[in-house]
């Protein structure tokens, strides 16, 4: 089981890239944040590509034993946000993403670079 927050967000990052997910980014947060430690921002072309991005993770994590503590979008799809505790996912489509432009507000925070090995 992934505990460590850094393995978890870049674990999470993988899988979005597996599934295509478009510009990736993963925050580190934890030195302005109380809530998480790590956001994960990421794009999918269509609302179709977005669910499937989020079902992937989801996936992915649950044969690990990790489960979101909360799932918000799905419905519609234009933003999903994942919410793992100490890792945050939002996946957007294009036009959602910019925007609520997150990398702006959140824009102390730390780019961490995806190992994409």
């Amino acid at each position: 089981m992934l505990t460590d927050s850094k393995k978890l967000a870049m674990e999470i990052a993988k899988i979005i890239d597996d599934k295509k997910g478009q510009d990736i980014c993963v925050l580190n947060i934890e030195h302005i944040s109380s809530f998480a430690d790590y956001f994960i921002i990421a794009s999918g072309t269509s609302t179709r590509q977005v669910k499937a991005i989020a079902d992937e993770i989801e996936d992915k994590l649950i044969e690990k034993g990790i489960f979101p503590d909360h799932k918000e979008g799905y419905d519609t799809g234009t933003w999903i946000l994942l919410d793992y505790l100490s890792v945050v996912v939002h996946v957007f489509v294009e036009e959602e993403r910019h925007f609520y432009n997150l990398e702006r507000v959140w824009k102390d925070a730390i780019n961490e670079n995806i190992d994409k090995a």
